[in-house]
């Protein structure tokens, strides 16, 4: 941003909560996802997502500002054996970001509060997402929305990335959760 800081530009263009829409993911979204390129490399994983969500599986909810998706959490209901122990009472939320110049203004909790909502409407108890045990921000951020960590992970996971290369992740990690209030 060379001479200009993010709070000039925020400053200088005020905006607030009101003026983001909350909504669900469109497929016109999916490229925009990539934040000009800073996420391309999980392509696959937005295309799996959004297949995911045209049969009811999953959703991926969106921060759109001026019709851009700034800010982005994703909901799974239920898959048998992950993390659930084949309950369907919970719901696990993940990809849980905001862009760089828009952090610090309640997206990200807010985001967090309508996948709670919709997470009810499904019936279910328990919200649960993984925190990398260095991203300290994340970890306040879950706290403050009343999560409480009850176990920890490895945190080995991998992904094909958008040039068909497998990608493995090693990010040990908090697992926290919440008892969703009806």
């Amino acid at each position: 941003m060379s001479d200009y800081t993010r709070s000039n530009v925020l400053t200088s263009f005020p905006l607030t909560i009101n003026d983001i829409v909350f909504r669900l993911a469109r497929e016109d979204d999916l490229p925009k996802l990539e934040w000009f390129g800073e996420y391309t490399h999980f392509r696959s994983i937005f295309d799996y997502t959004f297949q995911e969500q045209k049969k009811q599986r999953r959703l991926m909810l969106l921060a759109d500002f001026n019709g851009f998706p700034i800010g982005q959490i994703f909901i799974l209901f239920k898959e048998s054996g992950f993390l659930f122990g084949g309950e369907n009472e919970r719901g696990y939320l993940y990809s849980l970001r905001v862009m760089e110049p828009f952090q610090h203004l309640g997206i990200g909790t807010a985001l967090l509060q309508r996948a709670e909502s919709l997470m009810l409407e499904r019936r279910l108890s328990y919200a649960t997402i993984a925190v990398a045990k260095d991203n300290d921000r994340a970890l306040r951020l879950y706290e403050r929305s009343g999560f409480t960590i009850y176990a920890e992970d490895d945190g080995r996971w991998s992904y094909i990335d958008h040039e068909g290369n497998l990608i493995d992740v090693h990010e040990p990690c908090w697992l926290m959760e919440k008892i969703l209030s009806i």
